[in-house]
């Protein structure tokens, strides 16, 4: 009996099925920045390690709920150990939600109507969570299940914005 040769390469077919989404999910995950764009593109492209490993870290993350902005964060920030250990980690089969549709759903944005509220400072609805970008490629993301303290502390952060935006 001979070893089980490892595989290193995957057709989009593969490496989609190997994770448990479509094949449009990792093109459009490839589109959005949260998966890099295979070296060659046509009939013979392949998805290497990185793409599986950064596919499955992407499962866990939503497994915890995050929506698909918040993931595009934690993978950047994460060395290529952590981000190792967190698609090797095991996934909640009962709160895995399904894979996000392959067409992004545009969002709504309202301006946020408190006292004082720079317009360029937008509440955006996410499911569970309450997103506002504070400045260009500034986000800050606040869980509906969040504490006082939190929401007090987002506050907080979302006035020294505005304040720095004032001057």
């Amino acid at each position: 009996m001979s070893p089980r040769k490892t595989q290193t390469e995957w057709k989009l077919a593969e490496l989609a099925a190997e994770v448990g989404v479509s094949p449009r999910t990792v093109r459009y995950y490839v589109q959005r920045g949260l998966l890099p764009a295979p070296p060659f593109k046509g009939p013979d492209t392949v998805y290497g390690e990185e793409h599986l490993r950064r596919l499955k870290a992407i499962r866990v993350l939503q497994a915890r709920f995050l929506p698909l902005d918040a993931i595009q964060v934690e993978l950047a920030r994460l060395s290529p150990d952590e981000l190792r250990a967190l698609a090797e980690s095991e996934l909640p089969t009962d709160t895995l939600p399904p894979p996000p549709p392959a067409a992004p759903e545009p969002l709504k944005a309202s301006e946020v109507s408190t006292a004082g509220a720079v317009s360029t400072v937008r509440q955006v609805p996410v499911a569970g969570y309450r997103r506002w970008e504070l400045a260009p490629g500034l986000e800050l993301h606040l869980a509906d299940t969040a504490d006082d303290k939190t929401r007090a502390l987002a506050e907080r952060v979302r006035a020294l914005i505005e304040q720095s935006e004032e001057r």
